[in-house]
């Protein structure tokens, strides 16, 4: 697929998306969804992808959903046309705000959100969804929603209490506030705080350090982690073993990381 509003790379076992949008602060327009869904499918499905960075170009990370189509029509008395949802629209409990929280939330492979700039609203919700978060000392977050008559949507009343915890997550909602990028690191925002020049290759370095690993395991253990986050303690265990179980169908990188430890060398891991 040819890109617009996204674009696409990989450098060596590590693909990276960036939203390409800087004019917008990297918008969530229609384009920027459709894109964005489709880069992750293709990092999903290319073995070569062990993990992927999602960025935003210019000054800003994502400034969440774009909203000038809808500045537009209250501009014009609500005269602008709009698109008369189908069936299956109007049946659609996830709205496009749902699809955008689980395709980030189901990518199975590690994530990293490269944190440039500005995340806010949807935005925001996108870089939490993320496994890690890697900031600059530009990085800023803002929930947005309440300003907007809007409640908490595109996961971040899921992600954002699980990160800092419910009392924080309620200030940063509550009070909309801007949280600057030495806070965003003290209260768990952000994993790790660089210099703006230096972020793209920590982010990149990072992914690499992963995808050093065998990546079925890699795989498993980030389902476990997703699926255990509110398990009992003996539901959890069940899935661990079932996690492993399914680690150990690349019978040779099973086999190799065993002689690798045996021979003190770094393993060479397929996935077969």
């Amino acid at each position: 697929m040819s890109y617009e509003a996204i674009l696409y790379e990989t450098r060596g076992p590590v693909a990276i998306i960036t939203l390409n949008r800087p004019e917008r602060l990297n918008a969530i327009g229609a384009a920027v969804r459709e894109e964005v869904h489709a880069a992750i499918e293709a990092a999903h499905q290319d073995d070569a992808v062990r993990a992927a960075i999602i960025t935003g170009a210019g000054n800003g990370f994502c400034s969440g959903a774009d909203l000038s189509g809808a500045a537009t029509r209250m501009a014009s008395g609500g005269a602008a046309a709009v698109a008369t949802p189908t069936q299956s629209e109007r049946l659609d409990e996830d709205g496009w705000v749902g699809r955008w929280a689980k395709r980030f939330a189901h990518f199975d492979k590690p994530l990293i959100g490269a944190i440039n700039g500005v995340a806010a609203g949807a935005g925001m919700s996108m870089a939490l969804a993320c496994d890690v978060r890697v900031g600059s000392t530009n990085a800023r977050f803002k929930t947005v929603f309440v300003e907007r008559n809007l409640s908490p949507d595109s996961g971040m009343s899921y992600f954002l209490p699980r990160i800092v915890g419910y009392s924080r997550a309620a200030d940063l909602v509550f009070s909309s506030r801007a949280v600057n990028a030495d806070e965003a690191y003290r209260i768990g925002l952000l994993d790790r705080l660089v210099a703006p020049e230096a972020l793209l290759d920590e982010a990149v370095a990072l992914a690499t350090e992963m995808s050093q690993w065998p990546p079925l395991a890699i795989r498993m253990a980030k389902r476990v982690l997703q699926k255990n986050q509110d398990a009992e303690l003996d539901e959890a265990l069940r899935y661990e073993s079932v996690a492993l179980g399914h680690a150990r169908k690349a019978a040779a990188d099973t086999r190799d990381s065993i002689a690798a430890f045996a021979e003190k060398r770094k393993g060479v891991y397929t996935g077969a």
